[in-house]
């Protein structure tokens, strides 16, 4: 096994950069485990993230990358952690490759997992022009008809909300219903509320063009907002028994104000410990868990 580092943060996205970037410049060693498996890898821009706006998401990996490989505690690592154990010293991580890692702390960075609604030609659109965030989204469709497909109850409040996006029509899953109040708010906002069920995306190349209903109709669409279930993209948070919350879309983990999890020595940061996702979210969240780990590290010292 190698030495110990102070710190390993799995996941090399936009939460696990910024915890990087905090730690490298505190001059603790830092291991940068990642997949390369990340879930913006089907948007071709990232929006509404200050300074970024428009860049592509590998690009901006690129970019982190180049900028913390300048400081000489940092290491970078594009390898799959399938195993995690806490001990006295902190914590081993096991590699698909065989080879053991260790690390005072662990910042868990390690993004979700997507299920998409089963919409035939809806898969082959995600992130070209089905999309789950307006802000990150909204404003390149460049207003016309928007499609909204709710597959939970709480779609209403996205529904009332992209009306300043586009002209809305929302669709809804078998067993999703919506209360009266509900309803009126939707549709006091402009929104459509379409009875039959959407079956099937008609597009030109990744281009969406009309929803196809149930009953035959075609539904002209430039895009398509939906909810899917998510999950934490690797299981290591409860390998160690971390305490999770159920949330509208799925499990996260459960952490502080500073991305400290229930588990001394763990953080987490990114869309796999918060209901909301957005870029500029994760790399705030962590920035904080990088500032936090160090001051853990300090206290230990």
């Amino acid at each position: 096994m190698d030495e110990i580092r102070d710190v390993i943060i799995v996941g090399g996205s936009f939460a696990g950069l910024s915890a990087a970037m905090q730690l490298v410049r505190a001059r603790r060693s830092v291991l940068l485990i990642d997949a390369v498996r990340p879930r913006n890898r089907f948007a071709q821009a990232s929006h509404g993230f200050l300074g970024q706006d428009g860049v592509a998401p590998a690009e901006i990996r690129r970019r982190a990358l180049e900028q913390l490989g300048r400081y000489p505690t940092f290491e970078l690592l594009e390898e799959t952690v399938s195993a995690v154990d806490k001990r006295e010293c902190g914590f081993i991580l096991g590699l698909d490759s065989g080879r053991a890692v260790a690390a005072k702390r662990v910042i868990l960075a390690v993004g979700v997992t997507d299920t998409l609604p089963e919409v035939e030609g809806l898969a082959a659109l995600w992130g070209r022009s089905v999309f789950h965030c307006p802000y990150c989204h909204g404003y390149e469709i460049g207003g016309g008809a928007i499609g909204i497909l709710a597959s939970m109850s709480l779609a209403h409040h996205q529904a009332a909300m992209l009306p300043d996006w586009g002209e809305v029509t929302l669709f809804t899953e078998p067993g999703v219903t919506f209360s009266d109040d509900e309803r009126w708010m939707m549709e006091g906002r402009g929104v459509a509320i379409e009875r039959s069920r959407l079956v099937r995306l008609l597009a030109d190349g990744e281009h969406l063009k009309a929803g196809e209903l149930a009953d035959g109709r075609q539904v002209p669409l430039k895009a398509l907002f939906v909810q899917t279930k998510v999950k934490p993209a690797s299981p290591l948070a409860e390998m160690l028994g971390a305490e999770m919350v159920v949330g509208p879309q799925g499990p996260y983990v459960k952490v502080d104000d500073w991305g400290a999890t229930s588990i001394p020595g763990l953080f987490a940061a990114g869309d796999a410990a918060s209901p909301a996702h957005n870029a500029t979210f994760a790399s705030a969240a962590g920035v904080k868990a990088g500032v936090m780990a160090h001051r853990s590290l300090m206290m230990g010292d």
